[in-house]
């Protein structure tokens, strides 16, 4: 309204009456600990618009979420559960279930944003009392690697691990080790990229 006012498209005066008690709603990157309230709110009231039973994150999936800076804020994050209620296969959303475009963009980001953002995770399962978070951060973070790899090479198990620098069976045993085995998983890992959809308006 700020700028309205400075553009003479809407009355100052009326401004000034409203503006009695101004609030600052911190983007989303600054309060990462809501993202997988929001989350799950949002999965909740698309499942009642639509009809259907509510799905639920997986928990590699919600870590995953917090990750990412959501520039979009709320109304991103509310998108992006509308879009996993009616594209997600099964009713727990799994990292790969999660839009292409999403993982990349965690994936490809190696500035002091990203470490930035895993430090403000593990300070707050500190502030929860976890622990083991070396165990639990590195399987997550061999996770995110390998579904992202293989999302770029359209699920060819050979060119995502030259991409990684390891070798085919290593791969093999990992996806297994880490439950992403085509057949416990959603989703065929050695089936071609299918075309990412879009987030509705």
């Amino acid at each position: 309204l700020e700028q309205r006012v400075k553009l003479g498209l809407f009355r100052e005066d009326l401004f000034h009456r409203l503006n009695v008690i101004r609030l600052r709603l911190p983007p989303m990157r600054e309060r990462r600990e809501d993202i997988g309230l929001l989350a799950k709110f949002f999965l909740q009231k698309s499942a009642r618009a639509l009809g259907v039973e509510a799905k639920r994150f997986s928990d590699a999936a919600l870590k995953f979420l917090a990750l990412h800076d959501f520039p979009g804020n709320v109304r991103q994050i509310e998108n992006l559960c509308h879009w996993l209620t009616v594209m997600a296969p099964g009713q727990t959303i799994e990292l790969l279930d999660l839009p292409a475009e999403l993982r990349a963009e965690r994936g490809g980001e190696l500035g002091p944003g990203w470490q930035s953002a895993l430090g403000a995770v593990v300070d707050q399962a500190l502030k929860r009392g976890e622990r083991s978070l070396h165990a639990e951060l590195s399987r997550q973070f061999e996770t995110v690697l390998i579904t992202t790899a293989l999302s770029h090479t359209g699920g060819r198990r050979v060119e995502a691990a030259a991409l990684l620098g390891m070798g085919r069976n290593t791969l093999t045993r990992k996806i297994n080790e880490l439950g992403l085995d085509p057949d416990t998983s959603p989703g065929a890992l050695e089936a071609p990229a299918q075309p990412s959809a879009s987030f509705p308006d």
